[in-house]
């Protein structure tokens, strides 16, 4: 019942990392199928291409070496160089159908699914060995359906059988006297007709077959909204830890530019909602912006230019401007290099007069 509820419970697609590490752990969409589609198409090939021409190269050599059998030494070092040529001339004749059949054995896999890695599905483990485990493999619905597959390739082979040989009944007869040479030319021939059949009926088995393994692997890939939801915090993090940090982020960058204002040369403020402190010096192409803030922040900026005896302008046209168009650390936009000018001069003069007197 667990195992039930837990499967209903995943009513969520897996997301991308989900996937990523199923493959990483060998757990892939893959049919059989398809792997013994593959092979039979890679023996069909074989036997329909390579096959005679194997066969002639063996002929040739088992002739020559009928022929000289009653000149060639048996002796000891003889019969292993005998040995090492009989393995060379079977072994060339099977290299080319062996490599293909392998070959077909790779590319099998690798139109289900990418490359994979991984030791997890060889590692051992107990549930592998418990008879209760095995026990449940041997009756669950995947064995079932293997059961139906087997029956209905059997049935697929056994109709094709007859289809191809019935009609040829009549000839087999003959086959009895006939030469040894014609006898495996007929056999080929019936055997690329079944082969060429089985392959265009198991082609729709096979496709079958991946279809419904992609479905039930997609299914149990399939998580749950508090699986979805801690793996949203492994990946992205918490987001009450995420606002935290971007809270003490955003407090040491306040204190750092607060830290500034001391240097600033002018402070231009709205009376109640924007601060932005400005520093010029004799050399700079520009003032440059060192604090800026609204409400609170606007408040502090303040009072610390108080506490400096910086001078603060009341200009909310200019202030509203500078915050909203110039950054920490950048020097102010030229649009509004006149109306700056006019500030930071009529502070100038008014220091030289000593008739400044900061605003409390």
């Amino acid at each position: 019942m667990a195992e039930e509820t837990d499967k209903s419970e995943r009513s969520e697609d897996p997301t991308h990392k989900r996937l990523e590490d199923a493959h990483k752990r060998g757990d892939v969409a893959k049919s059989q199928e398809v792997n013994t589609w593959f092979v039979i198409l890679a023996s069909t090939i074989g036997i329909g291409l390579l096959a005679p021409h194997s066969a002639v190269q063996l002929t040739q050599w088992f002739r020559g070496l009928l022929g000289r059998a009653g000149s060639m030494p048996v002796d000891g070092g003889a019969l292993a160089d005998l040995f090492v040529q009989a393995s060379l001339a079977v072994g060339g004749a099977v290299l080319l159908p062996l490599a293909l059949i392998l070959a077909a054995g790779i590319a099998s896999n690798l139109v289900q699914h990418r490359p994979v890695w991984s030791v997890e599905p060889i590692t051992p483990k107990a549930s592998k060995i418990s008879p209760l485990s095995g026990f449940k493999r041997l009756f669950s619905r995947d064995s079932l359906l293997n059961f139906t597959k087997g029956l209905l390739k059997l049935v697929i082979v056994g109709a094709l059988m007859v289809a191809i040989v019935w009609p040829e009944f009549d000839r087999l007869d003959t086959l009895v006297a006939v030469d040894v040479g014609m006898l495996l030319a007929v056999t080929r021939e019936l055997s690329m007709k079944l082969l060429i059949g089985v392959i265009v009926l198991l082609a729709f088995v096979a496709g079958g077959d991946f279809l419904y393994q992609r479905h039930r692997w997609y299914e149990r890939q399939k998580m749950s909204v508090r699986e979805v939801k801690e793996e949203f915090k492994q990946t992205e993090g918490d987001p009450a830890i995420k606002a935290r940090l971007r809270e003490i982020r955003l407090q040491k960058s306040r204190k750092r530019m607060m830290a500034r204002v001391p240097e600033a040369s002018v402070v231009i403020a709205n009376p109640t909602h924007y601060s932005v402190a400005l520093k010029y010096e004799t050399g700079m192409a520009a003032p440059v912006c060192l604090a800026k803030g609204t409400e609170a922040v606007a408040l502090r900026i303040r009072e610390i230019a108080r506490e400096h005896d910086i001078p603060i302008v009341e200009n909310p046209p200019l202030a509203r401007a500078l915050y909203a168009e110039v950054e920490l650390d950048q020097t102010i936009p030229e649009a509004h290099y006149r109306a700056v000018a006019e500030v930071i001069g009529f502070v100038m003069r008014q220091r030289r007069r000593g008739g400044w007197r900061p605003s409390r």
